[in-house]
């Protein structure tokens, strides 16, 4: 049978989501502790990969087993018990038997937290701009994300991605009223699908805007380069969340 394991991470204990040799990865520990409750190798597949230090606020997994599972919660907190604190499984879902973690995932949205205020408190979430930034201008450049369809340009090199065309439905900045009353921006983008490190790619090219170093035509140029090496630098991932998928079969909490 097969199941969803809904759950949410932080990045910085991880070398990100794909088990690798020599490094801890979050699917890695994940894949240990269903072993230990089923008491049988359990590989599970996720919505996505999220690199190394990247937070995940929502994922999705899934798996398949043919063992009874009768009490959910005590399989999620035997599984927690596992993972330790820097996993957090939420649900476990029963689909279909050909449902698929990553593939039918119809929308993903990502946020990258920006404060404008050193705080002992918000900087292991976030980045720090010490200087100001124009939002406004940040914001024209977003509208030209939803605008495109090759993100060649922010797309990691040397991936494996078949294709870089994603659709972005969303993407804007706004200001980030956190519990500490930092002053903050947050950056929201959502798409179909998202190539390796092309958020953090994105951010660093709109704050380049925002710096004043680039234009809206600049952008343009950039995205009609099709070449990683005219975007911005990549930003810190410690600020980025993975912070939803969309399912049309499961229904969305927020």
């Amino acid at each position: 049978m097969r199941r969803f394991l809904k759950l949410s991470y932080s990045g910085a204990p991880f070398h990100g989501w794909q088990s690798q040799p020599n490094a801890v990865s979050v699917q890695q520990c994940i894949e240990e502790a269903l072993a230990t409750v089923l008491r049988a190798p359990t590989p599970i597949v996720g919505a996505g990969r999220t690199d190394t230090g990247v937070n995940a606020r929502v994922m999705y997994t899934h798996f398949d087993t043919d063992t009874d599972i009768p009490d959910r919660q005590r399989f999620l907190t035997a599984l927690n018990r596992l993972c330790g604190p820097g996993i957090s499984l939420l649900d476990l879902i029963d689909v279909a038997p050909d449902a698929h973690a990553r593939f039918d995932a119809s929308k993903r949205t990502y946020k990258y937290f920006v404060t404008f205020q050193k705080s002992p408190f918000l900087s292991p979430l976030s980045w720090h701009s010490p200087t100001p930034l124009d939002v406004d201008l940040m914001n024209r450049g977003a509208k030209i994300l939803t605008e495109t369809s090759d993100f060649t340009s922010f797309a990691k090199l040397h991936s494996d991605a078949k294709t870089n065309i994603c659709r972005v439905s969303e993407a804007r900045w706004e200001p980030w009223r956190n519990s500490f009353g930092t002053p903050g921006i947050v950056f929201t983008i959502s798409a179909d699908r998202f190539l390796r490190n092309m958020v953090r790619a994105v951010v660093g090219t709109l704050v380049d805007m925002g710096r004043g170093k680039l234009s809206e035509q600049n952008l343009r140029d950039i995205i009609a380069a099709k070449d990683r090496c005219a975007a911005g630098t990549s930003m810190p991932p410690q600020a980025l969340f993975l912070w939803d998928i969309e399912y049309p079969y499961i229904k969305s909490e927020i």
